[in-house]
């Protein structure tokens, strides 16, 4: 899963860019209001942590203005303590959720984890899928039965696929999912998670729309 960072404060930022790397997200960092406005328009994440209190365009701004084009990315946002005013006026302007400064990152990720939640439709932490069965909670994957270990990247490929069964993802937009903007990414790597996931979950799971990209098959649901 892909998050998007937007958080002036650089210790801060680079806390909880570490924190919800080992936890196996993808994260990519932006410290302007800005570039963040024009960033989540025009690339593919699965959530936005959004600070209030930006340079260039504030956080308020940031949000109305992607909400107003149409762009329904679950946005959590950081509110200091004793902004009451802006945690309101972000929540009508169509934030998700809030967070308060200082925060718990324990909390953060929970409060991710249900914002993901809620935007696919579940209503608990465990995903049924045929044969298979993930708790996001603990990141466990077991297929017929019997426990499989992935790795950080073919986790968080198989959620990125499971989370619309049906939809073909370009390569394009799984390739930004896993690697984000900090990685040289070989030309071959998404084919080989693709692989090492059909190996370990069948080979049925996962199908490949040739010049497109690849596609969770629902029939097996």
């Amino acid at each position: 899963m892909r998050i998007l960072l937007v958080e002036d404060d650089t210790s801060l930022a680079e806390g909880v860019c570490t924190a919800l790397r080992h936890a196996d997200y993808t994260v990519d960092w932006i410290a302007d209001g800005v570039n963040a406005y024009h960033a989540i328009q025009n690339e593919v994440f699965d959530l936005v942590v959004l600070d209030l209190g930006l340079p260039s365009m504030d956080g308020i701004s940031v949000l109305r203005g992607v909400r107003d084009k149409g762009v329904s990315v679950p946005i959590l946002l950081l509110t200091a303590r004793d902004a009451i005013e802006e945690r309101i006026q972000g929540l009508d302007a169509g934030a998700d959720d809030y967070l308060t400064k200082p925060f718990d990152l324990s909390e953060l990720q929970a409060r991710i984890r249900a914002l993901v939640r809620r935007a696919s439709g579940r209503a608990s932490e465990e995903i049924i899928f045929g044969d298979l069965s993930i708790d996001t909670g603990s990141r466990a994957v077991c297929y017929q039965g019997q426990p499989v270990t992935l790795t950080r990247r073919e986790y968080s490929l198989l959620m990125e696929l499971l989370s619309r069964p049906g939809h073909v993802f370009t390569r394009d937009v799984l390739t930004q999912v896993l690697y984000g903007w900090d990685e040289d990414v070989e030309s071959n790597a998404l084919e080989v998670h693709v692989h090492h996931l059909r190996k370990k979950l069948g080979s049925e799971l996962i199908r490949t729309v040739r010049g497109v990209g690849y596609v969770i098959n629902k029939a097996l649901a």
